[in-house]
């Protein structure tokens, strides 16, 4: 599985509403800033998203995104499955299709690809957007108990 920048702002999205869920609609320019993720951009990957199940928008001056599950109930594997789904079913893992693959059907590398490919979603699929959350929690705590140098390099 190739991870495109598309999935990199995606994720980063959906951590930043997880960030603020239950304080109400977040404007697409305030998750771009605090995410440094081209608004262009995440204009195109957020209305990507809207039919996953994962967010909602509201239109108007007090509208924005807004996660739909708890982050404790949405993983990356949910995500990056549904841009994938989006992008395409039929990809082979380490071509750009399996139909234009000069070897399609008779590839011994194949089941390897599939076997990485499913072992690196078994970490999407246990990663839950609230253990993102826990980890920065954590990096924060251990940033707040540096001296003062040290803090900054973490930044």
């Amino acid at each position: 599985m190739l991870i495109t920048q598309k999935h990199k702002y995606a994720l980063r999205a959906i951590f930043e509403l997880a960030k603020r869920y239950n304080h109400g609609q977040v404007k697409l320019a305030d998750i771009a800033e605090a995410q440094a993720i081209p608004l262009r951009f995440l204009e195109v990957i957020m209305a990507e998203l809207k039919p996953s199940g994962l967010v909602a928008s509201k239109r108007g001056y007090y509208g924005g995104y807004t996660l739909l599950r708890r982050p404790a109930n949405i993983t990356v594997g949910d995500i990056f499955r549904f841009l994938d789904d989006v992008q395409s079913q039929d990809r082979c893992n380490a071509c750009d299709a399996r139909e234009n693959c000069p070897l399609h059907g008779r590839c011994a590398f194949m089941p390897m690809w599939d076997r990485v490919q499913n072992a690196i979603y078994n970490v999407y699929d246990h990663t839950t957007i609230q253990d993102l959350l826990e980890n920065e929690s954590g990096l924060q705590m251990i940033a707040d108990t540096m001296p003062g140098k040290q803090r900054h390099a973490l930044s």
